[in-house]
């Protein structure tokens, strides 16, 4: 009846007489039955070397567990008898089949993660986050200490079963394609985070700073990493904290034209003097013909010229580009608020674009 393949020389034969006729290799697999050795594999290479083929690839029959095009059947024909089966090996296709069990990884008692703060539309948020051993998230809360008992009790089951989720499988991929953009109130700008600027709720603000941090999904940022370099806001080791409070130490009035310098606190002197001191400090008389004159009690203070008016616009827009924007003041609003819009800018306080639609 013939065999159910073509021997691999004539492959190579076919594919010879082909070859000066064109330039690159020729896209042919060569079939080798199951019970082919290396032997047979090391003589086709050399069989396709001395017939100038540029290229050729070996598959040999059932190397891979599952395959487009099969020789055997999972069922035997009835009509085959033993005596049949026993003249060469019987080869039975293998069904493995995996079932995977939704169970719970939990987390380790003592666990890693990081806090972020933030405030959308005047309400304050905190973002936690629980990892594993290996850095991949497996819980988050959510705490807002401000609003009432229903929402912050909505909030706190909501990060429990996000939480539930990730430990039972439930990749974070898709929680973020299910929940950004969710819009509902608050929303509007965002204090507090370098890359998020805007939102459209609380809930798709959660769900870009975890797809930030642990996806590395930089096209849900309105800023991107290479503006928070340190080349481009200064050197972070010269910027001062951020203080809430400030308490006023000393005042001192400043000419309009001269400024005063500022002199060290120097420690009270002592009342008692000595001789040599009293001496020293008492008023000479003066000889006449000589260059001596007398010495005068006291000091005046230093002063020096000042360069000019506190650049203001300056100092906004160095601000500006340390809170992550351009630096750039808005046309419209007169805002230090622009971020990057494609090639043009966009305000985020009135929405005002530099040209762009």
């Amino acid at each position: 009846k013939g065999k159910r393949f073509i021997a691999p020389l004539a492959h190579l034969r076919m594919m010879a007489a082909a070859q000066p006729f064109i330039s690159g290799a020729i896209s042919k697999t060569i079939n080798f039955p199951h019970e082919a050795t290396l032997r047979d594999i090391n003589e086709a290479y050399v069989e396709s070397w001395q017939l100038c083929l540029k290229a050729i690839a070996l598959y040999r029959d059932g190397s891979k567990l599952s395959q487009p095009l099969n020789s055997t059947s999972d069922s035997i024909d009835p009509v085959v008898t033993m005596a049949d089966l026993q003249e060469g090996p019987l080869r039975i296709a293998e069904k493995i089949i995996h079932r995977y069990l939704a169970r719970r990884r939990r987390l380790p008692d003592r666990r890693s993660g990081y806090t972020q703060k933030a405030k959308i539309g005047g309400h304050t948020i905190y973002l936690r986050t629980g990892e594993y051993d290996d850095g991949g998230l497996g819980e988050i809360f959510v705490d807002m200490h401000k609003e009432g008992a229903a929402f912050r009790s909505l909030m706190n089951c909501f990060s429990i079963a996000i939480s539930l989720g990730l430990q039972h499988g439930v990749p974070l991929e898709e929680f973020v394609e299910a929940f950004v953009f969710t819009r509902f109130e608050p929303n509007g700008m965002v204090n507090g985070n370098p890359q998020i600027k805007m939102t459209t709720s609380i809930i798709d603000y959660i769900f870009r700073e975890l797809a930030i941090s642990y996806l590395d999904r930089q096209d849900l940022a309105q800023v991107k990493l290479e503006d928070l370099r340190a080349s481009t806001v200064g050197d972070p080791a010269l910027q001062q904290p951020d203080y809430s409070d400030e308490e006023v130490i000393s005042e001192r009035m400043v000419d309009s034209e001269q400024k005063e310098l500022p002199m060290p606190n120097l420690p009270p002197r002592s009342t008692h003097v000595s001789n040599a001191q009293s001496s020293a400090l008492s008023p000479q008389p003066s000889v006449p013909g000589t260059n001596n004159p007398q010495p005068k009690m006291g000091f005046k203070p230093m002063v020096h010229p000042v360069g000019g008016p506190f650049n203001v616009l300056a100092e906004k827009s160095r601000v500006a580009k340390l809170k992550g924007y351009e630096g750039d003041p808005c046309r419209e609003c007169g805002q230090f608020t622009m971020v990057r819009n494609g090639t043009c800018l966009k305000c985020d306080a009135c929405g005002t674009t530099s040209g762009c639609s």
